[in-house]
């Protein structure tokens, strides 16, 4: 990654318009995600831009910024995740990957994808994970990993996580490294599920390498490089109302926008069940903001944009 081409274009003069929308990033391994949003920030000449989900630096993959008024959509999008990783069995480490310091190492037992599969099954659905040392769990007011590397050790909680699909890639027997692809909830660690399936098996097991696949709806297919986001004029972010089609939709009648951009509620045809949150779409068919469904007939405004007022 040649940063200092990227530093050159980002000093090129940002668009006057103000965008709106997404930006779905391939972040390369060794810069943060905050690296990523200060790109971003100078490369649009904007203040508002947040991420949906940060990876550790040495994780390449998916990373969708908002950009513009959109950052306030981030509540609301599809919160699952997609990875490909690879787990290395046999090493147990401070950080659950092999960034950190070994704790210790074992033989692998005999190993194959017959013998694999039922060691998998446990993992998959709705479970119980505790988190890794260092991660950006809150301990007492202060983050996880600034504790761990002061050498401390916390007796995490776990939490209840999802894991929707974890299958087997392929199992490297000479490198005793499983690859397996995991489709996850948000707040699931990797580096927790490549510890517990090392305790699984006897030997221990840590993370050595993570992509992010797919995140808020969005997929590799729809990323940029930073090299691209460094091109003149700068690509232009996707519509906000990619990020929603997960959501149901309501359609206002010229007759009710006056009242929505007042933030009053308004009569759901629909009917939805309470707490269903709902895409509310202006008359010219943009979006207008989300309303939640309170299940006696009506949508609640949420999140308004161009409010009268």
């Amino acid at each position: 990654m040649a940063l200092s081409r990227i530093a050159m274009a980002e000093a090129v003069s940002a668009p006057t318009a103000q965008p709106m929308g997404f930006l779905i990033l391939d972040k390369p391994a060794g810069l943060t995600s905050h690296d990523c949003v200060a790109h971003v920030r100078r490369r649009y000449g904007l203040r508002r831009v947040g991420h949906g989900g940060t990876l550790d630096p040495a994780v390449t993959g998916v990373l969708p910024v908002a950009v513009g008024p959109a950052t306030r959509l981030l509540p609301y999008l599809d919160g699952r995740k997609r990875y490909e990783g690879v787990i290395q069995l046999g090493v147990r480490t401070s950080s659950d990957d092999l960034a950190g310091d070994v704790l210790g190492t074992s033989p692998v037992p005999p190993l194959n994808a017959a013998t694999l599969e039922p060691l998998l099954a446990p993992f998959r659905g709705e479970i119980l994970q505790r988190p890794p040392q260092v991660s950006a769990v809150h301990v007492e007011g202060e983050r996880a990993y600034a504790r761990a590397r002061r050498g401390e050790t916390m007796e995490l909680a776990a939490r209840p996580v999802t894991i929707e699909t974890l299958e087997l890639i392929r199992w490297d027997e000479e490198r005793q490294q499983l690859h397996l692809a995991v489709t996850c909830s948000a707040g699931t660690y990797i580096r927790s599920l490549a510890r517990d399936l090392g305790e699984s098996l006897g030997c221990g097991g840590s993370l050595a390498r993570l992509r992010r696949t797919g995140a808020l709806g969005f997929s590799l297919e729809d990323s940029l490089s930073l090299e691209q986001l460094a091109l003149d004029p700068p690509p232009a972010p996707m519509p906000p109302l990619r990020a929603l089609t997960h959501l149901s939709r309501h359609h206002l009648p010229e007759g009710d926008w006056s009242a929505w951009r007042c933030g009053r509620a308004l009569a759901d045809p629909e009917q939805r069940p309470a707490e269903t949150m709902v895409v509310i779409l202006a008359p010219d068919g943009n979006l207008a903001g989300m309303a939640r469904a309170t299940g006696s007939g009506q949508l609640q405004p949420k999140l308004v944009f161009d409010a009268a007022g």
